[in-house]
């Protein structure tokens, strides 16, 4: 049984590093993609994971799938393409360290990802199966998205969704509202930013959006992450807003990655049965969550960055006692 199955992109982050003698920017090479972000921050926390994705047949894909193996997840559901690359990102960075991309994905060897191609023993033996949205940007990869999480939920796992909207990827504003909307009609678990709440309802209002979105799609768990400020969650019998930690921040890349793979390992330690909780611990769940997003901005790199289980227990231990 695996905890977390994930389906999806992993990809090249080339991210700022620096200046050349020629005053040109340097870009470091770092693995990435959301899904492979989330699988990495929960197998820094101990849980078992397998990754679902395809690469191309050359020097970035196979160093993608070297990572993914040295991080601890399950790599047998990945396959390589031998017409296609592996996708790339430039990461840019303004002076507060958030980031923009471009994409060099025409196609990119992720996008091709047939249905036969999908291991259907993980999606049998998931747990948590997770997806993005940009796994749904193109064709075959689209369908082969929606019919795993359609596996997947049929065997009783819990789907975890995370729009992740790219508008770069998309040919129009429709199309990535359709497949988004889509994603959503599977989904237990949605984690959105102010922004993507904002896109898909047109809401100004967190319990407006949040509220819009519930009575829309009926999904269970709605978090809506605001960056520095924290999150606000939202379910059936609960919403309420979460503060976010305070620390030095040198890249978002990954970081509300990060925080999802901190609240689903702590779904994950309480049982997994979104019923049984309690307000309290949904608010411990994105706590917990909001601590390993907050690490994981302190270091360059979305994969590299994952914070482990003692560095997140020492912080949140200083942050409690320096606020007592």
């Amino acid at each position: 049984m695996w905890d977390v199955v994930a389906l999806g992109e992993v990809l090249i982050d080339f991210t700022p590093s620096g200046w050349s003698d020629h005053g040109n920017v340097l870009f470091e090479r770092n693995p990435g993609g959301a899904p492979a972000n989330v699988l990495t921050a929960l197998s820094k926390l101990g849980r078992k994971t397998a990754f679902i994705g395809k690469v191309g047949q050359d020097q970035f894909g196979r160093f993608l799938v070297d990572c993914l193996e040295n991080n601890g997840i399950e790599t047998s559901g990945v396959v390589f393409s031998s017409d296609t690359s592996t996708t790339l990102a430039f990461v840019h960075l303004n002076e507060e360290g958030e980031r923009s991309f471009s994409f060099y994905r025409n196609p990119g060897a992720d996008t091709e990802l047939n249905s036969s191609e999908v291991n259907p023993e993980m999606l049998r033996n998931a747990r948590i199966f997770h997806f993005g949205s940009v796994s749904m940007t193109h064709e075959p990869a689209a369908t082969a998205t929606l019919e795993a999480c359609k596996q997947a939920s049929e065997c009783g796992a819990l789907i975890s969704f995370d729009p992740n909207l790219r508008p770069d990827l998309w040919k129009d504003e429709w199309s990535a509202k359709e497949a988004i909307a889509k994603g959503l009609g599977y989904a237990d678990i949605v984690k959105l930013s102010f922004e993507e709440m904002q896109f898909l309802t047109s809401a100004d209002e967190l319990e407006e959006g949040a509220a819009h979105l519930y009575e829309q799609y009926g999904t269970p768990v709605i978090l809506i992450t605001l960056g520095e400020r924290g999150c606000y969650f939202h379910c059936r019998d609960y919403s309420a807003f979460v503060p976010a930690y305070e620390v030095h921040t040198v890249d978002t890349t990954g970081a509300g990655d990060a925080f999802l793979g901190g609240f689903l390992n702590k779904l994950l330690e309480k049982g997994g049965r979104l019923a049984s909780l309690s307000e309290e611990d949904y608010v411990e769940m994105v706590r917990y969550g909001n601590a390993v997003g907050a690490l994981a901005t302190t270091k360059k790199g979305a994969i590299p960055a994952m914070p482990r289980q003692e560095d997140i227990c020492e912080f949140m231990n200083e942050e409690l006692s320096r606020h007592r």
